[in-house]
């Protein structure tokens, strides 16, 4: 699960991790008040408001309306109304939004951090997320931080440097001190990167999270050390234990058919392509869109009904695809271990009546327990249904309706 980004400070914030205060908003009246707030308890002057959506590259984008960018400087009290105004209500496109971008419903108001001093500002990269081929947790960071780090990896990848925790132990102090001598740090900022790591990594794990992207972190000219931006992705998986994070999920930053798939009990994942896929398993799923692509379509969506599919959940995966406008065709796949094939042809007739007339044509390949009775059901049933029993008849039919 995404959070926004004022809510991945505020997590940050209650294990230790020093960030850039903000206040969210979303009137242009609220952001104004929101910046007297943070004059009074920061004592900043310049402001900087920047939109709240699920999406990097905000500071580069633009709102489609006003032509703003998704990140802007405000120097005065009296500039922030205005450049709130120019970026709230408005569609925000970066580089990760596509060109339809993201309604931005949220601004934060935070104090600005780039004051001048004794040395300048310098900005670092640093992440933690979970490296599946080591088996373990790995951080990593860079002096290139503001960039994205696929163009750092790209560019000049002798800039970033990892450091693997063995979960036997965790973190320990010479690795956070090796991340803070490879970034290029000294003195009080070098104490205050050590101390910024350790709280960070604390956070993660705590959290239950699967990624931490802090770009940049912030060496401000005084030698402080703070999260700028935070990018914070949690493991759906343990919600459960964490109840008040799961209450910052926003729904509207989700796609809708996603949601709505969630809220049935299905695993849904919207696709570009032309040929909807219903299947129960992870793997087989993986194999149903390989086959479509072999038989020359396109995988329109991943959709998981689980192992104990019946009539409610078929009818509801049908009902998700059809919104999709792409779909040309809709593949079935299940394979009846747990569930028997012949409840699960049921439940394709019924859910196929229950909806009324499917337009594009259906292709259902159904293996395992019953299968035989399945396929039967299916071939007398009078649909517009068609029956596979292999896995190539599938991708021939699916060919065949394409063609």
């Amino acid at each position: 699960m995404n959070i926004h980004e004022y809510q991945a400070k505020e997590v940050l914030k209650s294990f230790g991790v020093t960030i850039q205060e903000g206040i969210v908003a979303d009137t242009p009246e609220k952001a104004k008040e929101a910046a007297k707030e943070l004059n009074a308890t920061t004592g900043t002057e310049w402001y900087v408001v920047k939109a709240q959506i699920h999406a990097g590259g905000r500071g580069k984008g633009k709102v489609k309306e006003t032509g703003s960018n998704g990140v802007v400087l405000a120097k005065s009290l009296d500039e922030v109304a205005p450049k709130a105004k120019d970026i709230l209500g408005g569609t925000l496109v970066t580089h990760q939004t596509g060109p339809d971008g993201k309604k931005v419903n949220k601004v934060l108001i935070a104090q600005d951090v780039y004051y001048p001093g004794e040395s300048e500002p310098k900005e670092y990269y640093l992440s933690i997320l979970l490296d599946r081929a080591m088996g373990c947790n790995v951080i990593m960071a860079s002096t290139e931080g503001g960039m994205d780090i696929e163009t750092v990896a790209e560019e000049t990848p002798e800039k970033i440097v990892k450091e693997w925790i063995d979960p036997a132990v965790g973190l320990q102090g010479f690795q956070a001190r090796k991340v803070a001598f490879a970034l290029g740090l000294e003195g009080q900022a070098f104490k205050e990167m050590v101390k910024f790591i350790f709280s960070l990594y604390k956070a993660y794990e705590a959290t239950d999270s699967s990624q931490f992207e802090i770009n940049p972190v912030l060496k401000t000219s005084d030698n402080k050390i703070l999260a700028v931006d935070a990018k914070v992705n949690l493991d759906d998986n343990a919600l459960y234990r964490h109840k008040d994070i799961a209450e910052m999920r926003d729904l509207t930053e989700e796609d809708p058919l996603e949601v709505e798939a969630g809220q049935s009990g299905l695993n849904y994942v919207k696709l570009d392509g032309n040929v909807g896929c219903m299947v129960n398993g992870a793997g087989l799923a993986m194999a149903t869109m390989d086959i479509i692509k072999l038989s020359g379509g396109e995988p329109a969506n991943f959709l998981d009904v689980g192992g104990g599919a019946n009539a409610q959940t078929v009818e509801a995966g049908f009902r998700i695809i059809l919104k999709d406008p792409n779909v040309k065709a809709i593949l079935i796949n299940i394979f009846g271990g747990i569930v028997r094939c012949d409840r699960v042809a049921n439940g394709v007739v019924e859910a196929y009546k229950n909806i009324g007339e499917i337009k594009v044509p259906i292709i259902v390949r159904l293996q395992g327990t019953n299968a035989e009775e399945g396929a039967k059901i299916i071939d007398e049933s009078g649909l517009k249904v068609v029956s596979a029993v292999v896995l190539k008849d599938a991708a021939d039919k699916v060919k065949e309706v394409l063609a």
